[in-house]
C-alpha cells in the first residue's frame, strides 16, 4: 500500500533510480514549449490527447508511458462527438485570438487616422503577424500574469516588436473580449442562417411531394379530422421559418460594443485624443466599420449589456423548441410505422432486439435540444446579476454557454436536414389507419346524403349511433377491423347511398384545404425566405453531421 501511494504521488520508490520529471533540464523545457504550442493550436476536442504529453504521473509511470493516459481526461461530448468543424472553428482559440489581433489593428489604424503618433510601419508589422501566434509564449505569459488579454498583448508585441508600444492603446480587456464575442456570435448566426435555409428547402420538397396524401390528424394524440402528410410538414416548417426570421433579424441588428473604455465613459480615449469628443466618436465609428458593423451599442459599462446574450440564446432555444416538436412527432409516427427516419444498412437498433428500428436521430435531436433550451436560463441569470458597470461573475459561465448553444443548435439543424432528406413515408400503413377511423368521421356526410333522398333524420341518426356502438365493440373487444360501413351497406334505411358509399368515404374528401394551404404557405413564406438567401443553397458544408 505504501509503494502504491508513492506511485500515485509520483514519489521515488525505495531503491529505484529517479527519473527526470517532464520539464526538467534544458531539453525538457524545450519540449514543454513545443507541447504547449501544439496544444493551443489543436481543436478543443483533441486536447484530451495532450494529457499524455503533459507528463502527468499516473500509477507510477509518466503519462507519456501510460497507453490509457489520453482516456483519463474528460472531453466534452458536444465537441468530441457531435459538433461540426465549421462551428467549432468559429469558437476555436485560433479564431478568437486572431480576431483580437484584428481588433488591435483596427484600433491602431483608426487612432493613427485621428492623429495619434502611430506609424505605417507599426501597423504593417501588426498586419504581417496577425496569425503568427506563439502559443507557448502566450500560455507562459498567462501563467505569469494571470490575465489572458495581457498575455496576448505581450505575445503579439513579441511577434512585431516595432509595434509593441502601441498595441491595446487606450483599451480595456473588454475591447477585445466583448467585441470578439459579438463578432463570433454574428459569424455563428450567419452559419445557422445558411443551414436553416438549406433545411427549409429540403422540407419544402418533402411537403410538395406529400401535400395530397391524406393522413389522420391527432388532437390529444387521439384520431381527429384528416390532414395531409405535406400539411403536417408545413407545421414543422413554420416553426423553423420563425426561427430563421429571428436569426436574420439578429444578424442585421446585432451591435458591436465598440470603443468604450474601462467603465464605458471613453475617458482613456478622450485623453489619448486630446480631449476632442468628436474624435472619440469618430474612433468608435471607424473601428465598428472596420470590423463590419454599422453601429455600436449606444451606452455600456465596461461590458455590453448581457441582455444581448439572452436575446441571442433565446433565438437558439427557439431552434431547439422547433426541433423537439418535429422530432417528437416523427418518433410517435415511427411507432405507428407511418413515417420513419433514415436507417443505415448496417445500423443496429438494439443490442438485444435485433429487429428494432429506433428513431435514434430524432431522439438525439430532442436530447441536444433539451440541453440547448436550458442554456438560455443561465444567460438570463447572468444578465440579471451584473453589478453596476461590470462584475466578473459573467466570465466563466459565458465561456461555456455561448459556444455550447451555437454548437448544439448547429448540430440540431444538420440532423434535421439529414432526417428530412431521408424520411421514409409508408402510404399503405397511413391509409390503413385512415380507413380504420374514417367510417366514424364519414357518418355526417352519409346522413346528409340520405336526407337529400327523403330519409328521416332522427331515425337515421339513431341507426348510425347503434351501428357505430356495435362497430366500436368489434374493434375493442375482438380486435377486428371497423365494420361500420358493412353494417350500413346491409341496412335498407341507407339504401339511398349504397351505390355511392365508397365515394362518400374517399379520404381525399376529408382533408379540407390542406393541399391548398401547403401551396399558399410555401409560396407566401418559404419561397421568399429561400429567394433572399438563395446563395446558401450552393454552399456545401465542410463536414456532415455524424449520424
Amino acid at each position: 500500500m505504501f509503494l502504491l501511494l508513492l506511485s500515485i504521488l509520483g514519489a521515488e520508490r525505495p531503491g529505484s533510480k529517479r527519473r527526470l520529471r517532464p520539464g526538467e533540464g534544458k531539453l525538457g523545457q524545450e519540449r514543454l514549449q513545443q507541447l504547449a504550442a501544439r496544444r493551443a493550436c489543436r481543436p478543443i476536442a483533441q486536447r484530451a490527447s495532450c494529457v499524455a504529453e503533459r507528463g502527468y504521473w499516473l500509477g507510477g509511470m509518466s503519462a507519456s508511458e501510460d497507453p490509457n493516459a489520453a482516456m483519463k481526461t474528460y472531453e466534452h461530448p458536444l465537441v468530441a462527438r457531435y459538433s461540426t468543424k465549421e462551428m467549432s472553428l468559429i469558437f476555436s482559440p485560433f479564431n478568437k485570438f486572431v480576431t483580437w489581433r484584428k481588433l488591435w489593428i483596427a484600433l491602431a489604424r483608426a487612432e493613427k487616422e485621428l492623429g495619434v503618433d502611430i506609424s505605417d510601419e507599426q501597423i504593417q508589422a501588426m498586419e504581417a503577424n496577425v496569425d503568427n501566434i506563439d502559443w507557448a509564449l502566450a500560455e507562459a505569459k498567462e501563467k505569469e500574469f494571470r490575465h489572458d488579454v495581457m498575455a496576448h498583448v505581450h505575445t503579439f508585441g513579441a511577434a512585431c516588436p516595432i509595434a509593441k508600444g502601441i498595441i491595446h492603446a487606450g483599451a480595456t480587456s473588454c475591447y477585445v473580449g466583448d467585441n470578439t464575442d459579438l463578432i463570433q456570435m454574428r459569424e455563428a448566426l450567419s452559419l445557422l442562417r445558411r443551414k436553416l435555409v438549406q433545411l427549409l428547402d429540403v422540407m419544402r420538397q418533402f411537403a410538395v411531394e406529400h401535400k395530397d396524401l391524406p393522413t389522420l390528424g391527432f388532437t390529444h394524440y387521439q384520431p381527429a379530422q384528416l390532414t395531409t402528410v405535406g400539411k403536417r410538414c408545413c407545421l414543422w416548417m413554420q416553426e423553423l421559418y420563425l426561427d430563421l426570421e429571428e436569426v436574420e433579424r439578429l444578424i442585421d441588428w446585432l451591435p458591436m460594443r465598440g470603443v468604450k473604455g474601462t467603465t464605458g465613459t471613453q475617458a482613456s480615449f478622450l485623453d489619448l485624443l486630446g480631449g476632442d469628443h468628436d474624435k472619440v466618436k469618430q474612433l468608435n465609428d471607424k473601428v465598428c466599420l472596420a470590423m463590419g458593423f454599422s453601429r455600436a451599442i449606444p451606452v455600456s459599462g465596461q461590458t455590453y449589456t448581457r441582455k444581448i446574450d439572452f436575446m441571442v440564446l433565446s433565438a437558439l432555444s427557439g431552434i431547439g423548441q422547433s426541433a423537439t416538436k418535429m422530432c417528437g412527432d416523427i418518433r410517435l409516427l415511427a411507432n405507428l410505422k407511418e413515417i420513419e427516419e433514415p436507417f443505415g444498412k448496417k445500423q443496429i437498433g438494439s443490442s438485444a432486439m435485433a429487429y428494432k428500428r429506433n428513431p435514434m436521430r430524432s431522439e438525439r435531436c430532442c436530447s441536444l435540444a433539451r440541453h440547448l433550451m436550458t442554456l438560455v436560463t443561465s444567460a438570463g441569470q447572468t444578465a440579471a446579476n451584473q453589478w453596476f458597470e461590470r462584475t466578473l461573475d459573467d466570465s466563466a459561465v459565458r465561456r461555456i454557454i455561448l459556444p455550447e448553444a451555437f454548437l448544439a443548435a448547429d448540430v440540431i439543424v444538420g440532423l434535421l436536414t439529414n432526417i428530412t432528406d431521408g424520411l421514409q413515408v409508408w402510404p399503405n400503413v397511413i391509409r390503413s389507419h385512415v380507413l380504420a377511423e374514417l367510417p366514424f368521421m364519414a357518418t355526417e356526410n352519409i346522413l346528409m346524403e340520405c336526407l337529400k333522398h327523403g330519409g328521416d333524420r332522427q331515425e337515421l341518426h339513431e341507426a348510425i349511433r347503434e351501428a357505430s356502438m356495435e362497430a366500436g365493440r368489434v374493434v375493442k373487444e375482438r380486435g377486428e377491423p371497423n365494420d361500420l360501413l358493412e353494417r350500413l351497406q346491409k341496412d335498407s334505411r341507407f339504401a339511398a347511398v349504397h351505390d355511392s358509399l365508397s365515394d362518400l368515404v374517399d379520404p381525399s374528401k376529408f382533408t379540407g384545404r390542406a393541399s391548398q394551404q401547403v401551396d399558399e404557405f410555401l409560396g407566401a413564406c418559404i419561397a421568399p425566405a429561400i429567394a433572399r438567401n438563395v446563395v446558401s443553397l450552393s454552399v456545401e458544408s465542410i463536414d456532415k453531421v455524424e449520424v
